[in-house]
């Protein structure tokens, strides 16, 4: 492997870990996911703050586990974090760009997918990493920037599969890989990876959590 390649690891959910040059980035270690999922990660990314996202207590556990690890959000997490780590918390949003564990990140993306008309819809933001893999939390956002890897929310209360096939064929990525998959039994998932693969235009494909593949 060399130098600089990316690597991608998948955690349950939408937690994946991004891994460069002994750099490690993680986004959405909510509470689905391991609860080391964040841990010795320099960087932590929250999307939202949905409980299956944004859990408070895996990421006072990797502040806590590595003093220099920093944390990149919107403002209704940073709020429930910056006082107990102060400096250590940023708050951002939509066209904002920062480096993060030696990453370049672009911000797309302001509200939360309609879950249903009587819900109020909250703030949610994409991150870009790296110019090539996008995660858009829980919204359907396309950047306006060309996305190598789309990690693709596959099964979620508020979308269906047509939704999920028309926004791969909109981001048009170079390949799908699966998160937000948590709800979506193994009995169900041949038919989402059949439909997906035919109909979405890109490669798709999914990780078993604690999986990794080179980007």
């Amino acid at each position: 492997m060399n130098a600089s390649s990316l690597t991608l690891v998948k955690k349950t959910h939408s937690c994946v870990r991004l891994e460069r040059n002994g750099q490690s980035l993680v986004i959405d270690p909510g509470g689905f996911t391991e609860e080391d999922a964040a841990l010795g990660a320099d960087a932590i990314l929250v999307t939202h703050e949905h409980p299956d996202h944004f859990d408070e207590s895996r990421l006072r556990a990797a502040l806590e586990s590595n003093p220099a690890a920093q944390v990149w959000t919107l403002r209704s997490v940073a709020e429930q974090l910056s006082a107990a780590y102060p400096g250590r918390v940023h708050t951002v949003g939509h066209g904002d760009t920062f480096t993060a564990a030696g990453l370049d990140v672009q911000v797309h993306g302001e509200l939360h997918a309609v879950i249903h008309p009587d819900i109020p819809r909250v703030t949610n933001i994409g991150f870009l990493v790296d110019g090539s893999v996008f995660h858009p939390g829980d919204a359907l956002t396309v950047p306006d920037h060309p996305v190598d890897t789309l990690m693709l929310p596959v099964m979620a209360p508020w979308n269906k599969i047509s939704e999920v096939i028309d926004y791969v064929r909109e981001v048009k990525p170079r390949r799908a890989i699966d998160i937000h998959d948590a709800l979506l039994t193994d009995l169900a998932r041949p038919i989402y990876d059949k439909q997906i693969g035919a109909l979405g235009g890109a490669d798709h494909g999914r990780l078993t959590p604690g999986d990794a593949t080179r980007l």
